[in-house]
């Protein structure tokens, strides 16, 4: 059977874009390798009336209210291929089962890229974090610290040091230049330019972060801002327009999600460079209704 459209992903932006579509009275089949990126998090911060709530338990539950429209169809599994065809698209899954669609919404996240600190991907989430707009307010005024991983990290530790202490570690970088210093410094940042050997806590707590020269200062949260990846290269299949942004690559779309690809839309983290559930759910809400009026006009 031939869906009126294919969401590949079903984490907030494309459980958001079958919503709509499903209410919109259309056939909609929702593909979903079941690994949503914020699973490492215990607490959702932000998402209004939803604060505090765990990732998890917030898609369970959306996933039951989107199978409650009689249009929708879920399918466990991993898209491997996609051609288009005259009146569609046909997903091939890993399986090598077909699923074929008229309209196509890519929603399959990203992944972050981790630095292989001994303790750190085990607190990922949790006490090692990225945004402070997510997690910063559960930290404030403790230990903070933050891991220099790219240009944006020094950008990074001036931002944190709204939330508390901060010292932001080079990892044995080269310093910052001279300006960024002084705003540092502005700003209370501690600039410590030892390398990084280990982050050491209780479960996925931190206590304190382990120095290559054996010193092991006290610390109570590690932001990094690490580069992602697209989970899959099907917007690379389908010719899409690929952006660089400071993280990581992302779908160019235009302001109602869709890709240079006619009938190819796309939302959520793979379309943006800033991140968060609101926003994916925004883009997954655009995106369905954009896809519903193209069916209909």
């Amino acid at each position: 059977m031939a869906h009126d459209a294919i969401i590949i992903g079903g984490s907030f932006a494309g459980l958001s874009a079958a919503t709509y579509i499903a209410r919109g009275r259309r056939s909609v089949c929702i593909i979903d390798t079941g690994s949503p990126r914020n699973r490492f998090a215990a607490h959702s911060h932000g998402f209004l009336a939803q604060d505090g709530s765990s990732p998890g338990s917030m898609l369970v539950t959306a996933r039951s209210q989107v199978a409650a429209y009689p249009t929708v169809t879920f399918v466990d599994g991993q898209a491997a291929k996609v051609e288009k065809h005259t009146e569609g698209f046909a997903v091939e899954l890993a399986t090598g089962e077909a699923i074929e669609g008229s309209k196509l919404v890519l929603a399959f996240g990203v992944s972050d890229e981790l630095p292989d600190i001994p303790g750190l991907a085990e607190r990922w989430g949790n006490s090692v974090i990225h945004c402070p707009y997510c997690h910063g307010y559960e930290f404030s005024e403790q230990r903070l610290g933050v891991l220099n991983l790219s240009p944006m990290s020094v950008h990074q530790a001036m931002l944190v040091s709204e939330w508390g202490p901060t010292t932001f570690y080079l990892n044995g970088a080269p310093e910052p230049d001279a300006e960024s210093v002084a705003e540092l410094e502005k700003r209370g940042v501690v600039i410590e330019p030892a390398a990084v050997a280990a982050l050491h806590g209780e479960g996925d707590e931190l206590s304190s972060i382990e120095l290559a020269d054996g010193r092991t200062p006290k610390l109570d949260a590690l932001y990094i801002g690490p580069p992602n990846h697209l989970n899959s290269d099907i917007a690379q299949q389908l010719g899409c327009e690929i952006e660089d942004s400071p993280m990581g690559s992302i779908i160019w779309t235009d302001e109602m999600k869709m890709t240079t690809v006619p009938d190819v839309f796309a939302a959520g983290d793979i379309t943006r460079a800033f991140h968060n559930v609101t926003f994916a759910s925004a883009d997954g809400v655009m995106a369905g209704t954009a896809v519903h009026r193209s069916l209909v006009f």
